[in-house]
């Protein structure tokens, strides 16, 4: 991200002609003014995305335009420049806020390289910005799918209890998008703005977690080489998210029941506590019950972060949400071929889908499109683009309609047989000899029923 428009500001005008001349063969927009006062208006006038100032000037010094510009824009990168001597004031104006500074006498490509490193600090903070933006739109609850009563139900509990402070336990198999809506509960709180830290608890080692959640002092153990701050403190304000709360060793379910009661942190080998306010969000694919029956989990700590309980169906519960799904990881992934976008997904892939068990629920089905995508030749999803095991799952056995107005076996074992053999072929997309196999039959017979019926395929 190149800068456009550079305004100089400074009272030599052999100066201002010196770094309009280096700045214009270098392909800036370059517009340079004599002191401060003409510097606010030119940055009232026209948008800059830079500006270049001396230190000493008078009538208005370039301390004093720092503070004034970065008052009506506070993202403008202003460089200052500075003699001999006059070092302090250009360190206390990048304490005001300037990027970096230039002494003079300077070389040209000295000025080129501090705008060259400006330039890559603007990219990365709006890149940055980029991406947070982008991350928290995919975790907006337009992003959860699920028309089904149970999904519907989800969101209801997720609007009514967003803009609370009181605890959330999310239970659910794996994949069913528990940090997603954790996510949610925060993007629609009061909180929003403010911090979203999620620690998974299974993830870390045992003897880490407690400084992870809750920091340590310098010295507090052999590696403690400073002091740090806990995951728990960095939320301040905001919402702190424990994935995999069932997996939290049973000494840090005390301290983690005690920071819940008393709103206080105490890092590790500290002898005081600081107040946090923080909403937290923990979430579990384990039976927390049977853990706390079975010695595993506190049941005190149990009940404080069960204040309100949301459980997430798993997708064998809900079918009927996994067309929306799959049309909506197909939009997701269909930037990897622009080329070739998708009209749709056959009907065999979709009862393929449909019929799956989904034991990863909506991960495994988000990555099963992913691969699709990535392999299919056609503009259609069909079911020989899905994986070996997920084609391979059995399927419910279609009801056979039996003829009307007659009871003979003959007649009607005639009529459910060609039945079988439109479904099996329907089934794998006209291949016959899958569909041999399906029905059991040798690939010359099959060949000779569909003769028989005249069953085009």
């Amino acid at each position: 991200m190149a800068f456009r428009n550079v305004l100089i500001v400074d009272d030599e005008e052999s100066m201002r002609h010196l770094l309009a001349v280096i700045l214009k063969e270098r392909g800036y927009e370059v517009r340079a003014v004599a002191n401060g006062e003409d510097a606010l208006k030119e940055l009232a006038a026209r948008d800059y995305d830079l500006v270049l100032s001396d230190v000493r000037m008078p009538r208005m010094d370039g301390l004093a335009l720092l503070k004034k510009a970065l008052e009506g824009q506070p993202d403008l990168t202003f460089i200052v420049m500075s003699a001999y001597g006059t070092h302090t004031t250009a360190i206390e104006a990048m304490k005001a806020g300037a990027y970096d500074y230039v002494s003079k006498p300077f070389k040209p490509d000295e000025v080129v390289l501090v705008l060259r490193k400006a330039e890559e600090r603007l990219r990365l903070a709006r890149e940055n910005r980029r991406l947070r933006t982008e991350l928290a739109a995919g975790y907006r609850i337009e992003n959860i799918i699920g028309a089904s009563d149970a999904m519907q139900e989800v969101l209801r509990q997720i609007r009514k209890v967003a803009p609370l402070k009181a605890t959330v336990l999310l239970s659910g198999e794996s994949g069913t998008g528990k940090e997603l809506v954790a996510r949610a509960l925060h993007d629609l709180s009061p909180r929003a703005s403010l911090p979203f830290v999620a620690v998974n608890c299974g993830a870390i080692p045992a003897e880490l977690i407690e400084s992870e959640l809750f920091g340590h002092v310098k010295g507090a153990f052999t590696d403690a080489s400073r002091d740090k701050k806990g995951l728990a403190s960095e939320a301040d304000g905001g919402t702190l998210f424990l994935d995999e709360i069932g997996e939290l060793p049973p000494p840090l379910q005390v301290k983690l029941l005690r920071f819940l009661q008393e709103e206080e942190v105490r890092r590790v080998g500290d002898t005081r506590s600081e107040k946090v306010d923080v909403r937290v969000v923990a979430a579990t694919a384990r039976d927390l019950q049977r853990a706390v029956k079975e010695g595993q989990f506190r049941e005190d700590l149990f009940y404080r972060l069960n204040v309100v309980g949301i459980r997430l169906p798993s997708l064998r519960e809900r079918p009927e949400d996994i067309p929306a799904l799959v049309g909506h990881f197909l939009a997701k992934y269909q930037r990897l071929r622009p080329e070739a976008p998708f009209s749709g997904v056959s009907g065999p892939a979709m009862e393929a889908l449909k019929a799956y068990r989904w034991p990863g629920n909506v991960r495994e089905l988000e990555h099963a499109v992913e691969r699709a995508v990535v392999l299919a030749d056609g503009s259609e999803l069909a079911e020989g683009d899905l994986p070996d095991d997920l084609r391979a799952a059995p399927r419910p056995t279609p009801p056979v309609v039996l003829p009307e107005g007659t009871l003979s076996v003959k007649r009607a074992t005639r009529e459910v047989e060609e039945q079988l053999i439109r479904k099996a072929l329907e089934q794998t997309g006209g291949n016959r000899t899958r569909a041999a196999e399906l029905l059991e039959l040798s690939y010359r017979a099959l060949l000779y029923k569909i003769k028989e019926y005249g069953i085009i395929a």
